[in-house]
């Protein structure tokens, strides 16, 4: 991106659909890109996120006033996983409502505690306009390609909810799938989920793929709380720009992406 607002276009060039998807921007609207992972919404479920600590009460109300604040109708905004809490497709349907009434364009990817994403057809037949979701493929935005895969737990590091090598290297053939999936010449945002590297840990799989097909930036969630805050890579790696989003890592206020 520009310093300036990049001129929108919205294109998918992924293998596997269009699918329910925003509207194409009209030529000559300015665009900025941002990111904003772990909206935990569940206005279906009856839970609420203050269960996990102070920081996260009323945090729907904040996500939307932060994000009315900074984000433009013809801005694009990241949405890497965690979305909500639903198990159900009738369950998730206000939660995506809520997203969908916010201004931006949205690309959603699956986290962890996404039960309600099954299969990508059906996820993106379940979507309101305005917003579109990633799996195994990419999206080209005002000739940014957006690529992504859920990620999972890195082996070794000891994180919550244990190891599983065959997982993690399922995840990384699927990061494969979608980076390969672009086309060349564009830059390239990545998103992931978990992290793709933490503090004391010497696999890097992942940022070892996004460091080959030449990826900028790569934003991510799922960290929690402070001391697993400080753990997540970020700034910038052999070329490669590491963000961590978060949405209690950046006070519920979708992050301004740097320029391309």
């Amino acid at each position: 991106m520009s310093a300036a607002k990049r001129r929108a276009v919205f294109v998918f060039t992924g293998p596997g659909g269009r699918g329910n998807l925003p509207p194409f921007a009209a030529q000559g609207d300015d665009v900025a890109f941002y990111a904003l992972a772990d909206l935990h919404l569940g206005f279906a479920m009856g839970k609420p996120m203050d269960l996990f600590g102070p920081q996260w009460e009323d945090h729907p109300r904040r996500i939307a006033e932060n994000w009315r604040r900074v984000v433009g109708e013809n801005d694009v905004v990241l949405i890497p996983g965690d979305i909500s809490w639903a198990m159900k497709e009738e369950q998730v349907r206000p939660d995506l409502e809520f997203i969908a009434a916010l201004p931006g364009r949205k690309v959603l990817l699956r986290g962890n505690h996404d039960y309600w994403w099954h299969a990508i057809g059906k996820v993106r037949e379940l979507l309101p306009p305005g917003l579109a979701a990633i799996q195994n493929d990419h999206l080209v935005m005002d000739g940014v390609a957006i690529c992504g895969t859920r990620g999972w737990n890195i082996p070794g590091a000891g994180q919550e909810g244990g190891d599983d090598p065959k997982l993690y290297a399922r995840e990384r053939g699927r990061l494969e799938i979608s980076l390969a999936s672009a086309p060349a010449g564009r830059p390239k945002i990545a998103l992931l989920h978990f992290p793709p590297l933490i503090t004391g840990s010497a696999e890097a799989g992942f940022t070892d793929l996004l460091e080959r097909h030449g990826v900028a930036l790569c934003v991510y969630g799922h960290l929690h709380g402070v001391r697993d805050h400080r753990l997540g890579l970020q700034g910038e790696r052999n070329g490669v720009r590491y963000i961590l989003c978060a949405a209690d890592a950046v006070d519920f206020t979708p992050v301004r992406l740097p320029d391309l």
